[in-house]
């Protein structure tokens, strides 16, 4: 019976193995089932980490979190490249920006994820099983994105809290995933964040995923991902009549350096 079951399991195994050398779809559909498996599987240990090693919802238990996940490329054969870690050395709190590309952005975040930083995430989040779980335990910030008045009350509070804890806040300026190649245009709430609060902003940017993963085309391989951390920008001084200027500034840059980074022409 138990030699059954073996040739059986084998005869499977070999078949996928097969179906996904030859489909590019059915090899995209298992890598994603794969990952979002692992997510889940991954989150549900983590959390019973956090809550016996710090009893509950704390920044702290991003460093537990940040320590599950970087096993992730492994799995996938995903390599990092970073520069610029240094920049994350600033005094007290800062607004750190980065691109937003798909649901792999897990693993870019947690590569380089400073100590005592926090996400800026959408209210959904909080309702992914384990996931969710895991995020709440890690002091993310849940934001409603179809209320308008709700996110500016929210980030009224987390540049009180930003600044009475001394905590950094990672936020994804474009608000939605862009697995494009490009940058959708920035939305201001991390940058009145930023100037409400008159802490600095940390640009962080990560190449294209395009050259390995792209939905459209049912494409999941292995790759490389180079990520720069660019150097902070202050506000001290600024005024909400400036957040117009620094988001553009903020958005060219980056934009050049998710080019440069992809090998893309500007």
């Amino acid at each position: 019976m138990e030699i059954g079951w073996l040739l059986w399991g084998t005869a499977v195994l070999l078949l996928l193995h097969v179906l996904m050398e030859l489909s590019p779809t059915v090899n995209f559909a298992l890598r994603i089932g794969f990952y979002c498996a692992l997510c889940l599987l991954a989150s549900a240990l983590a959390a019973v980490a956090c809550l016996l090693v710090n009893g509950g919802r704390t920044v702290k238990n991003m460093r537990i979190i940040k320590a599950v996940v970087k096993t992730f490329k492994y799995f996938f054969g995903v390599r990092f490249e970073v520069k610029g870690l240094e920049n994350f050395k600033v005094e007290g709190p800062a607004v750190i920006l980065s691109n937003h590309q798909s649901v792999l952005d897990m693993m870019g975040l947690m590569e380089v994820l400073p100590d005592n930083c926090v996400q800026v995430g959408k209210k959904e989040l909080m309702y992914m099983g384990s996931v969710g779980l895991i995020m709440y335990l890690g002091g993310v910030i849940f934001i409603n994105r179809k209320s308008t008045s709700s996110a500016k009350m929210v980030m009224a509070e987390v540049a009180k809290t930003m600044v009475a804890e001394n905590v950094k806040v990672w936020v994804y300026p474009e608000g939605t995933r862009n697995c494009t190649g490009d940058l959708l245009p920035f939305k201001k709430g991390a940058f009145h964040l930023a100037v409400q609060a008159q802490v600095p902003v940390i640009p962080v940017v990560y190449s294209s995923f395009t050259s390995f993963y792209n939905p459209k085309t049912k494409l999941f391989t292995s790759g490389k991902i180079k990520v720069e951390v660019l150097p902070p920008i202050e506000t001290k001084g600024l005024t909400s009549d400036d957040v117009t200027d620094l988001s553009d500034r903020c958005f060219s840059t980056m934009r050049e350096t998710l080019f440069r980074l992809s090998g893309h022409p500007s």
